[in-house]
């Protein structure tokens, strides 16, 4: 019998603060403007570009994936083996010089212009180019010539046979975690603006048509045009992890993203925002006229030290809108529930002492959060929003209010005096440097929990813990699987489900029951990736990533256990990680015979 290679995974701990919410029942995301839909085009060309191969005849673009992503690309790149190698080698050559000119860019850096080249083309089977180019972006016009290659790509492939089982698989896959956390996000961010998205709107257009009985003459008429607005989430597979890809095109706004996001913690959030608030930025521009000037000089200063900002008004009153609610909301978010389980707590300790103690604590933590929320407002104010401060505090002030925020955008606008928003930073800077302290702290401490949100998830993990180190592996799995049942998508009880059926493999002289409880990691820790978060601990990652490729290593896959160790080792040294397991177990399957 083989012998179980056990890497020893350490539990960690830590508390991501991030509001809980759950959708409302039957809520109708297409009632919102909201679409959860992959795209054909987009799957061909990121197909394409998985077909170009370096000098070494290996892939030449490796986007980091997620887990169901990396199952997809191995099934890809399969179903694609006997593709014709001239269109390879063209795919190849193009791809090779695409990197030659971005020598420094990461390959999810590279491959962002192909996206968005996706949605100029027109669907397939024709894929034709864009008839107008003129205003395209440069980015994108630098891969366009790749098109001729997707074209190309499509007949020739065989991947025309294969589209409608993949976009099966991607729909499959999407409606578990990106569908139910979509829902979330719209409803809570509606929810906290008291308002619903602009869907249709009525535009006047100019129209000719020639006279009756005259060859010369024309009546010109002006007829109401309606147009829908959409907002499209793109469940894609081959997608960068932790990476969104966002375009607005016209009157659609496209989000694409790996199908097992949880949008809650990814700048799809913000996205969404902007497609809330660009109408009502567009409806109040006769007001925006009124204070243009003192914006645009607000503008300029900060483009004397990042040219790189739009002098665009509006565009910039559009980012601030978003910058400071999704700020906003985040803060509020987190002292409510804070607020909530401290006076959970006051009700149940004995003294005035504890109760002062927690009080404090509240404060503490509220102060904290504040800054936090400074350090946040000025970076986006660095950045262009430099209006994000006052859209800040106007919102804050509707909150309990329940006003329409579209009904408060013109009030807000005029109310507006660009001058006193000229030394935000300054009036802040001791805040932002607090922040700036307690955030390098959370850095180097990733594990450390914040008293006043005491999580009973973490707690009871904690308790669990304690029976995992006792080696009461049957109690310990009882006890995670029931926690789980309260908790399916919490991604440290499924590490720890892996971890414990780890351990019990080692123990396990039957190599079929062996094997089953490797199966029960195996799954387990993809589920951890599964439903793993932009917040969520990266140390938590690491150890994963490090326990998958222990699993596939054991079974000799040592190609996919090499490429999950990658993914430890692109995390970094973070403290309680795997980086230099990841390392080492790198290291020894590079040694032996391929």
């Amino acid at each position: 019998m083989k012998t179980f290679l056990l890497f020893a995974l350490i539990s960690v701990f830590s508390l991501d603060i991030v509001a809980q919410g759950e959708a409302r029942a039957g809520f109708d995301l297409s009632n919102y403007g909201v679409r959860i839909e992959p795209d054909k085009r987009m799957m061909v060309v990121l197909a394409a570009l998985e077909s170009a191969r370096d000098s070494n005849g290996k892939p030449a673009i490796n986007t980091p994936l997620s887990a169901q992503g990396m199952r997809f690309r191995e099934q890809l790149r399969s179903d694609m083996g006997g593709m014709n190698a001239d269109l390879r080698d063209k795919i190849s050559l193009f791809v090779a010089n695409h990197k030659r000119r971005r020598p420094n860019a990461t390959d999810s850096e590279l491959i962002a212009p192909f996206i968005s080249m996706s949605y100029a083309l027109t669907p397939v089977p024709d894929l034709n180019d864009p008839v107008i180019t003129s205003d395209l972006p440069g980015a994108l016009l630098d891969v366009l010539d790749f098109a001729p290659l997707v074209r190309e790509f499509y007949r020739k492939s065989g991947i025309s046979t294969k589209l409608d089982g993949y976009l099966k698989t991607y729909r499959e896959t999407s409606d578990g975690m990106l569908r139910t956390s979509t829902r979330e996000v719209v409803s809570e961010v509606l929810d906290y603006l008291h308002t619903r998205p602009q869907v249709f709107y009525t535009a006047k257009v100019k129209t000719q048509t020639q006279k009756s009985n005259s060859k010369k003459q024309t009546l010109n008429r002006i007829e109401s045009v309606e147009h829908e607005r959409r907002f499209y989430v793109v469940p894609e597979m081959l997608a960068p992890v932790d990476t969104v890809n966002f375009m607005n095109i016209h009157d659609d706004y496209y989000a694409v993203v790996p199908p097992e996001t949880d949008l809650g913690a990814s700048e799809v959030r913000r996205g969404f925002l902007q497609f809330v608030f660009d109408p009502l930025v567009i409806n109040t521009s006769k007001d925006i006229a009124t204070i243009s000037t003192g914006v645009k000089q607000l503008l300029d200063e900060r483009r004397k030290i990042n040219p790189g900002i739009t002098p665009d008004v509006y565009l910039a009153i559009s980012r601030s809108l978003v910058a400071a609610v999704d700020i906003r909301q985040n803060e509020f978010e987190k002292i409510r529930i804070a607020t909530a389980q401290a006076r959970q707590k006051i009700d149940r300790v004995p003294t005035a002492a504890d109760k002062k103690a927690i009080s404090d604590e509240l404060k503490r933590f509220t102060k904290e959060a504040a800054d936090e929320a400074a350090l946040r407002l000025s970076e986006d104010y660095e950045k262009g929003s430099v209006l994000a401060f006052y859209f800040s505090e106007q919102i804050k002030g509707l909150e309990d209010s329940g006003f329409d925020v579209a009904s408060s955008m013109r009030e807000m606008i005029l109310s507006l005096d660009p001058t006193k928003e000229t030394n935000r930073l300054e009036q802040v800077a001791e805040a932002r440097k607090r922040a700036e302290i307690v955030r390098e702290d959370r850095r180097k401490n990733p594990n450390q929990a914040n008293a006043i949100l005491e999580n009973p998830v973490m707690t009871r993990l904690l308790e669990i813990n304690k029976t995992i180190e006792a080696k009461n592996y049957k109690q310990a799995e009882a006890d995670l699987k029931q926690l789980l049942n309260k908790n399916p998508n919490e991604a440290r009880i499924h590490y720890n489900i892996g971890r414990v059926a780890s351990l019990s493999a080692e123990s396990i002289t039957d190599v079929e029951l062996q094997k089953e409880k490797l199966l029960e990691a195996k799954v387990a820790y993809t589920n951890v990736l599964r439903t793993a978060t932009g917040t969520t601990d990266r140390a938590l990652l690491s150890l994963t990533y490090v326990g998958l490729a222990r699993i596939y290593e054991f079974y000799e896959e040592n190609a996919y256990a090499i490429q999950l160790y990658d993914q430890a080792i692109k995390l970094d040294d973070v403290a309680g990680g795997a980086y230099q397991a990841a390392i080492d177990g790198k290291a020894k399957l590079i040694k032996l015979p391929q």
